[in-house]
């Protein structure tokens, strides 16, 4: 028997989002395993095979149909003007789930204080093509924008300003640098090869890891909470639970008893149980979500 050819090539992001990257596909149902200076983890799916690639580069390999879908930023897409089909938006990032966003800074104490005023400067960023755009689209005569291999913050006091990006901006704080704008805001995406897309069988895949990894980051920050209450008290409970939710409500054995399920934020959890057990609710337990899918 010969063993089955993978349908679909990925390309996961090599860098500050492979560990969160990893872990959404471990609670979408998908084992990676990254061997040790290993380019080519496994997937404990046969119809996935993948690679790993830095997201700057990912959107041009996906187009090149180097690999059929890839995760990566939707700024990259942009830097590169790549041609590729956006599957969906996975709302998920290095440190938290807020979008990143690409700032132009100075130092604190600089006499810049808007984009006009860098006429004639020199901006250092890895964002460089769109950055050269921007300046352009605001007919801002820059001197030169140049790229920057990395620790580009450091650089702010080098040259005029820079343009990088922040999640938390916890970075700027630390270099002590302002923020004069923003050119854009990201978030990462599941892109695909065109043509990879109008093929039915691996656009039906890739539907389906979409799905399931939609599923996973809906359930983050949620808890599903079960409990039993007796019938009379069924009113006041449901009252207290969150109007947006609708729970199930189930019987028991004992006709005086239901049990009663619902999926609460776990901020609402917090405040919930409480009310809960004064209510008369008993046996209140909640457990961890891997996927929530509408």
């Amino acid at each position: 028997m010969t063993e089955q050819e993978p349908l679909l090539k990925i390309g996961l992001p090599k860098g500050s989002l492979q560990n969160s990257t990893l872990d959404l596909f471990e609670r979408a149902g998908y084992r990676v395993n990254v061997r040790d200076r290993s380019y080519f983890p496994t997937i404990n799916d046969p119809e996935l095979s993948s690679v790993l690639f830095r997201a700057q580069e990912m959107s041009r390999y996906v187009e090149d149909g180097v690999v059929d879908i890839g995760i990566t930023g939707h700024d990259w897409v942009i830097e590169n003007q790549s041609d590729v089909h956006e599957v969906c938006e996975l709302v998920y990032s290095k440190a938290t789930s807020k979008p990143v966003r690409w700032v132009l800074a100075v130092p604190e104490e600089s006499d810049y204080h808007k984009p006009e005023d860098l006429a004639g400067g020199i901006v250092a960023t890895e964002l460089l093509q769109s950055t050269r755009r921007y300046f352009q689209e605001k007919n801002i005569p820059i001197k030169k924008v140049e790229f920057s291999w990395g620790a580009t913050e450091v650089k702010a006091r080098l040259v005029d300003a820079i343009v990088d990006v922040t999640e938390t901006g916890s970075s700027l704080r630390a270099n002590k640098l302002r923020v004069i704008d923003t050119l854009m805001t990201s978030t990462t995406r599941l892109i695909a090869n065109k043509e990879a897309w109008t093929d039915e069988a691996k656009r039906r895949k890739i539907e389906d890891l979409a799905l399931l990894l939609e599923g996973a980051i809906n359930a983050r920050g949620q808890v599903g909470l079960k409990l039993n209450a007796r019938r009379v008290d069924l009113d006041t409970i449901l009252g207290i639970m969150p109007a947006a939710q609708s729970p199930t409500v189930n019987e028991l054995a004992d006709r005086d008893w239901v049990a009663i399920e619902v999926i609460v934020d776990v901020t609402v959890e917090r405040d919930l149980v409480p009310k809960l057990k004064r209510a008369g609710a008993t046996a209140i337990f909640s457990y961890p979500l891997n996927k929530v899918i509408a």
